[in-house]
């Protein structure tokens, strides 16, 4: 058990707590994730198995595409519809044009602030413990790229928008700021990742279904060798894949016009060994062994 498992996420738990089912389903206990989906978002969470978890902070690099619905006329602490007594009226004089407008300041690259109520840390303790003491919190803001952001509907105060943005974009965030632009107050209603990287809705399993199926599910699992295909390979000879398993650097080979100074190492078998960085010298360094 070796690879990814794409989990599609249920409203409700946790990431860990799918992690946690998926480790019992599985009966094995080598599994993470990539990147956590708040309780109430659902759709595509890869989960890494195995040896796959070295391979973690690279998959979770990846951009996010999401679908969003973000509710006008109430702003909320979570910046999301946790805990909301009722769906609050449309806001008066909001017009869909007065929406296309403000949103076009959340495209390209800025700042943005984290939601008080998340995994953030603040002189070493998450954010949202924090926050639950009621404690004044405000996570420093970091800089995210947002490719694509379109609103697919307005009607009746809720904005449906479809987003693409760079690992670590909060759609919370997105949420509670375009209610500030727009003078009247937002949150976070629905929310649904549609793709995790190389990672898409047709590559994932429901929790359930995965859960009916137990063990047997393991052959969903993608392998270690189709992960991460956006990097150049790179296939050794069996001298220099003994060399590689023992972290010593060894040719590059020709990956003409690569765009990365990474490369996945294969054996004459086809299998992934190791991860490695071109050197200045022209070897590849190997920084993440997989044998």
């Amino acid at each position: 058990m070796n690879g990814v498992l794409v989990i599609d996420k249920p409203a409700g738990p946790t990431s860990h707590d799918v992690v946690a089912r998926v480790r019992r389903t599985l009966g094995t206990r080598r599994i993470g994730h990539t990147g956590t989906l708040d309780p109430l978002a659902t759709g595509v969470l890869p989960l890494v198995i195995g040896t796959a978890t070295r391979l973690a902070s690279l998959l979770s690099a990846g951009e996010k595409e999401y679908i969003a619905g973000i509710r006008l006329g109430l702003a909320t602490e979570t910046y999301d519809a946790f805990g909301r007594d009722a769906v609050p009226p449309p806001p008066s004089g909001i017009s869909a044009g007065d929406v296309a407008e403000a949103i076009e300041d959340f495209r390209g690259t800025f700042n943005q602030a984290p939601p008080p109520y998340s995994a953030k840390k603040i002189d070493g303790v998450r954010a949202y413990k924090l926050a639950r003491k009621r404690m004044p919190v405000q996570p420093a803001a970091s800089q995210v790229t947002v490719h694509h952001l379109a609103i697919e509907r307005y009607d009746d105060g809720l904005v449906e928008v479809r987003v693409l943005a760079t690992a670590g974009f909060y759609v919370r965030s997105l949420a509670h700021d375009l209610g500030q632009k727009l003078g009247c107050g937002a949150h976070l209603e629905t929310l649904r990742r549609v793709r995790a990287g190389s990672f898409v809705e047709r590559d994932s399993v429901d929790l359930s279904t995965l859960e009916h199926e137990g063990v047997e599910g393991a052959r969903r699992i993608v392998p270690l060798e189709r992960l991460l295909p956006e990097i150049p390979a790179v296939v050794l000879t069996d001298r220099d894949r003994e060399r590689a398993t023992h972290g010593a650097e060894v040719p590059c080979g020709e990956t003409e016009g690569a765009s990365t100074t990474r490369r996945r190492l294969f054996d004459s078998s086809g299998n992934l060994i190791a991860l490695a960085e071109l050197t200045p010298t022209g070897l590849l360094h190997p920084v993440i062994v997989l044998v």
